[in-house]
């Protein structure tokens, strides 16, 4: 059973004070579907998406990626940065940063400044962020890093790009689980492609209210 959100840290992390922030941030249709298809994404990416994406990774001078994305990030940016494009500036910025790589297979990199996360994952995150060298910490995409992170309490802030299209297939950010995940709004904005930009900040769970409490707000009273 899965433990209430407020008390997911490991007794072995207590203690550890955090100074960098772990902030996760996501493509994400309206269903939740995290896993993005570029059917669905790419005709709403302007450049206020990519605004948006750049102010993502202003916050951080790590990477915190899963080997999926790290796979596709290797395979992509690299060339890009080589051919000189107009991305080659984003693509030497992404190969400039250090990069922390979460698989559980060993790994021969051969896109710089990557390394392999020593042990486990919880516990190197909690070193990360206790880091006083390290300003932020930015997990783009990976969903299974930020799904393990949020169940221990260690993101700081989950920002979306929420598309406005119910993919109706693919992986999903929020998996099942017995308790929910309560969030603060520091910040929304809506862009004119009818994306929303979401910025969340854990919660603690509100009081338990019931009907009783809310009836004299029912229209037509």
């Amino acid at each position: 059973m899965r433990m209430p959100y407020q008390c997911m840290t490991p007794p072995e992390l207590e203690g550890i004070t955090a100074m960098a922030k772990v902030i996760s941030t996501l493509f994400i249709s309206a269903d939740g579907v995290a896993e993005i298809d570029p059917d669905w994404h790419f005709p709403y990416f302007d450049e206020n998406m990519g605004r948006a994406v750049t102010d993502d990774y202003d916050t951080s001078d790590v990477l915190l990626i899963g080997r999926v994305t790290y796979d596709s990030f290797a395979g992509a940016w690299p060339g890009r940065e080589a051919a000189g494009g107009d991305d080659a500036p984003m693509a030497k910025r992404l190969g400039d940063v250090r990069k922390v790589v979460v698989s559980r297979q060993p790994l021969e990199f051969s896109w710089r400044n990557s390394e392999l996360i020593e042990g486990d994952l919880l516990e190197a995150v909690a070193t990360l962020k206790a880091d006083a060298g390290i300003r932020g910490i930015l997990i783009p995409g990976s969903i299974s890093v930020v799904q393990q992170l949020l169940a221990a309490g260690l993101v700081d802030e989950l920002r979306l790009l929420v598309h406005p299209v119910a993919a109706r297939k693919g992986r999903r950010l929020f998996d099942d689980g017995d308790t929910p995940y309560h969030l603060t709004t520091t910040a929304a904005e809506v862009f004119p492609t009818g994306v929303i930009r979401l910025i969340y900040s854990p919660a603690e769970a509100p009081a338990k209210v019931g009907y009783d409490e809310v009836k004299d707000r029912v229209p037509g009273k």
